[in-house]
């Protein structure tokens, strides 16, 4: 019978040793990206929660739509000249030879989904409430990312100016919940019709002597494809160029200039503080009449500060397929709150109240409080733990931490006894209690410190 081969050592070291640890590569994030780490979700719950109570109050109901659509429905919709669409939109042709963009906005993938689900056979208006990140490929700034959230507000099948002074009322009230001062910019850009005018009186005045030599490239692209973009610059020399450019509230025509002052009178009744800026027209191409954008009231009078806008899109619904149906709505950025919410140094209400913790030492009481802590959470208790610590000491630095008001601790002796013990934090006093009357003990003394 032959004898089995030797296996051979391999005595190369160098082939044992793992990756020198300089060599492992690390990984970032990509530029314009952000991590949302634990104590920065407080604000988030705060903005959401707040705009969640709000829309729902006005009778709105929350839908999600999909990262990922076709890139021509953007491209058609948001404008082919636009800068979202020519410069920031992230579009790539996928494995199936499919041409999709990740979301760059709302409102089209909302229309989509209203007319796809047969939605103009329901009782109108639809009043929409949608969450969620978009994507853009712009430059990073401060509160500007690649990847950034969204709140939006949008109502489907009304036209009368009360659907434009409620979504302006509610964004406005949404700010002064938060504590946030804020004035509304406030535009009309009129119908397709009354717009024709207006923008041969654009043109002409940007092609007066001198005038278009002072336009920035995207500018003198804009004069021939959609002219009325050229008040959305943000360019120095195209806004000095614009303040003697004629204004569009002087070629509305009567329904469009009568929508608007209703629009007005119900923003006076309501008290809303607003300017009317005759430059304002937003950068999307489907917009029309009514278009609002919400500034700080203390920061720089720029719309680079804006924390919200919006505005009507009465032709959308029907250039998108289906039928025509008036439309209007609204975007708050959630990052530009967030951010305002901290530099005004805002309370936040504390999350964590009367937080009870429970400690154990041994592994028989660590078992027996895993029963007790489902119990107590079930019932209502506002329990925490710290399980996989052994010490005592560290468990009640936890219960610190998380700002307990009191801890219960269950050791090999209370076990034997049927006790345990239960820890004022703030005083340090520590008493002994029938362990089956945990529950009522735990309510009378937080029914105490409530009162106090």
């Amino acid at each position: 019978m032959p004898r089995p081969a030797k296996i051979k050592k391999n005595n190369n070291k160098k082939e044992k040793e793992a990756v020198p640890a300089k060599k492992r590569k690390s990984f970032s994030r990509l530029r314009g990206m952000k991590d949302v780490l634990f104590d920065e979700y407080r604000y988030w719950d705060l903005v959401k929660s707040k705009a969640i109570d709000l829309a729902r109050t006005y009778g709105f109901k929350r839908l999600d739509t999909p990262i990922l659509e076709p890139a021509d429905m953007y491209e058609r919709t948001t404008g082919e000249t636009s800068d979202i669409v020519t410069k920031e939109m992230y579009a790539f042709v996928d494995k199936g030879g499919e041409k999709v963009a990740l979301r760059p906005e709302a409102t089209p993938s909302l229309v989509r989904a209203y007319i796809e689900h047969g939605m103009f056979n329901f009782p109108q208006p639809i009043k929409m409430l949608w969450l969620g990140p978009l994507f853009r490929h712009d430059k990073p700034q401060a509160g500007r990312y690649r990847q950034f959230s969204q709140i939006d507000l949008e109502m489907f099948g009304e036209e009368s100016p009360v659907a434009d002074a409620q979504l302006i009322l509610l964004a406005y009230n949404f700010f002064k919940e938060l504590q946030i001062d804020v004035q509304v910019q406030i535009n009309s850009i009129g119908c397709k019709e009354c717009r024709k005018e207006y923008s041969n009186k654009l043109i002409a005045f940007y092609k007066e002597r001198g005038k278009r030599a002072k336009l920035c490239p995207d500018c003198n692209k804009r004069l021939a494809k959609n002219p009325l973009r050229l008040l959305d610059c943000k360019e120095e020399k195209c806004v000095e160029v614009r303040t003697d450019a004629p204004q569009i509230v002087d070629y509305l025509c009567d329904d469009c200039k009568n929508h608007f002052t209703k629009v007005l009178e119900y923003l006076d009744e309501l008290d809303i503080p607003y300017n009317l800026n005759t430059y304002l027209v937003r950068g999307l191409d489907y917009y029309t009449r009514t278009v609002f954008e919400i500034w700080p009231m203390d920061g720089e009078e720029s719309r680079q500060t804006a924390l919200g806008a919006g505005g009507r899109y009465d032709d959308l619904v029907e250039f998108m397929g289906g039928r025509p149906t008036p439309a209007c709505g609204f975007a708050l950025g959630v990052e530009r709150v967030i951010s305002k919410v901290k530099e005004k140094n805002i309370p936040l209400k504390q999350e964590d109240e009367n937080v009870i913790f429970i400690a154990q030492l041994g592994d028989q009481a660590r078992r027996k409080v895993f029963g007790l802590f489902e119990e107590l959470r079930r019932s209502g208790f506002n329990v925490r733990q710290a399980f996989t610590k052994d010490s005592l000491k560290a468990q009640l630095e936890e219960a610190n931490r998380v700002g307990a008001k009191f801890s219960l601790i269950l050791g090999q002796k209370e076990i034997l006894d049927g006790t345990m013990l239960i820890r004022d934090m703030e005083s340090g006093i520590q008493e002994v209690i029938d362990y089956k009357k945990i529950r009522q003990e735990l309510e009378k003394r937080l029914n105490n410190e409530n009162k106090k």
